[in-house]
């Protein structure tokens, strides 16, 4: 079965709409790609809460150039209020990758611990 041919006098528009969609998504992809890049990503690997005052929150960086960075950990409490943050500073090294534990302090009982930026 044949596709149907456009509507005489429209070609130009679908080749204008299609040009137009293709710039558009290159343009995204373009912009996510350079807002990430370079970057530090992160993960918390796991969290330990130790009593009612402090939890211990393991986490690994990877930093694509081994540059110094400072990671924000935060504990929460069980209606996901913040209740410690502690901001971490990873010295640079010529590996890209560091995993640290750290122990914040906290106000009250925290359920979990995550690290919520690095920069």
């Amino acid at each position: 079965m044949p596709l149907p041919r456009p509507a005489p006098g429209t070609l130009r528009w679908w080749v204008i709409g299609t040009i137009g969609v293709s710039i558009g998504v290159a343009g995204a992809i373009w912009f996510g790609l350079s807002a990430t890049l370079g970057l530090p990503s992160f993960q918390t690997v796991g969290y330990k809460v130790v009593d009612d005052q402090s939890v211990r929150v393991t986490f690994s960086v990877h930093s694509p150039d081994g540059a110094a960075v400072t990671c924000t950990v935060q504990a929460l409490a069980r209606d996901f209020s913040t209740v410690g943050t502690l901001d971490v500073p990873v010295p640079a090294s010529a590996d890209a990758d560091s995993q640290l534990t750290v122990t914040l302090r906290t106000t009250t009982r925290a359920v979990t611990g995550e690290v919520r930026t690095c920069t």
